[in-house]
């Protein structure tokens, strides 16, 4: 690669070089090469060969020019990762021998530079400290697809940026290109929507045009906005959309002038419009919401009213199943919750022995 990076320096030297605090320039008194570090005027070729070997901007421009992705989206990505805006070229060389590392969503993202080459590292960000023999190794970008699939448990994911990624795995070397392909097999259209709001030009669909243009069986939920406001809107965004339950951050509102009331999360990367989940989810609620509200009459101790509530806590949190046999005094308990259903409900499996009407 040594002869590459300056024989391209010195192909591209007569149109001039400006990048990253190298410059190069040809004219008719010879070359001109300066860095912060470097500055020599009217030197011939074979001097600024000498010259170009030894500098690590050099090294740098080549990187960006020629290896790294030249697609926007994924040049910028490469480019934050190493915080490249905010540190010179000495800097980022420095902290690049070491490891810089960043997270996106649960990936733990890493680049390091050995012999003037850079080589970039994907595992989950629970397995940042284990040590890279542990984990089961991948080369193909495309694996990320086949770990994305199912959680720790095995269980299917329908959401790839819930919070639930399988751990255990690593992508130990990777080049520039194949780094950004398997972050985006992880988290599709993520980097592209990333780079579209940093250049101002993200396009977002709000819920009011996202539902207008539902067909089918999703066509119902045009019904579920009465033109009695949106709090349903806010349910709907507070139960799909908190960083517990997505690790992208919410940019779609009610419409283009009415923002809603829940906090939109605090993902790196944006939503840009209710995704398929939300609206499968809204065409159940938009049914079960329009069902004429029926009073229904239990005796509960206090006690079991506060247990009813632990216990809707626990599954919406998505923490019964890390609530032990043992944790008797938890409302989520399993014998609890089963001691409560033997004392309330009857041999048809009604609450308080209270047939739901419909």
């Amino acid at each position: 690669m040594d002869g590459e990076y300056v024989d391209a320096l010195v192909a591209t030297a007569p149109d001039g070089i400006a990048f990253d605090d190298l410059h190069v320039a040809h004219n008719g008194g010879g070359y001109t090469f300066q860095t912060p570090n470097v500055d020599h005027s009217g030197i011939d070729e074979e001097t600024l060969r000498t010259v170009a070997a030894e500098s690590p901007h050099v090294r740098n421009w080549y990187f960006w020019h020629a290896t790294a992705p030249q697609k926007a989206d994924r040049w910028a990505f490469l480019r934050w990762l190493e915080d490249a805006e905010q540190r010179d070229v000495a800097e980022r060389y420095d902290a690049l021998a070491d490891g810089i590392a960043a997270t996106w969503g649960e990936l733990h993202l890493s680049v390091t530079l050995s012999d003037g080459e850079r080589t970039y590292s994907i595992r989950h960000r629970a397995d940042a400290d284990v040590g890279t023999s542990a984990l089961a190794a991948h080369d193909d970008p495309l694996d990320a697809r086949e770990i994305a699939k199912h959680d720790d448990d095995g269980g299917y994911r329908p959401l790839k940026t819930a919070p639930s990624l399988q751990t255990g795995w690593t992508f130990p070397e990777l080049s520039a290109s194949e780094f950004v392909t398997t972050v985006d097999a992880f988290y599709p259209a993520t980097v592209a929507n990333w780079h579209r709001e940093r250049e101002g030009e993200l396009d977002v669909t709000h819920w009011r045009d996202t539902v207008d243009r539902q067909t089918g069986i999703y066509g119902v939920v045009k019904t579920w906005d009465r033109g009695d406001g949106y709090e349903h809107v806010n349910w709907v965004a507070e139960a799909c959309c908190d960083d517990s339950q997505c690790l992208k951050r919410r940019e779609w509102q009610y419409d283009e002038e009415t923002d809603l009331d829940v906090d939109g999360g605090s993902g790196e990367f944006p939503c840009r419009e209710p995704c398929s989940l939300v609206i499968a989810g809204a065409r159940q609620w938009t049914k079960i919401e329009g069902e004429t509200s029926q009073t229904y009459e239990f005796e509960l101790t206090p006690s079991e009213k506060e247990q009813i509530e632990d216990i809707i806590d626990a599954v919406a949190d998505g923490e019964a199943d890390d609530i032990r046999e043992a944790d008797i005094y938890e409302g989520a308990n399993r014998y609890r919750t089963r001691f409560l259903r033997a004392k309330l409900f009857d041999d048809e499996g009604n609450l308080g022995g209270v047939e739901t009407e419909q």
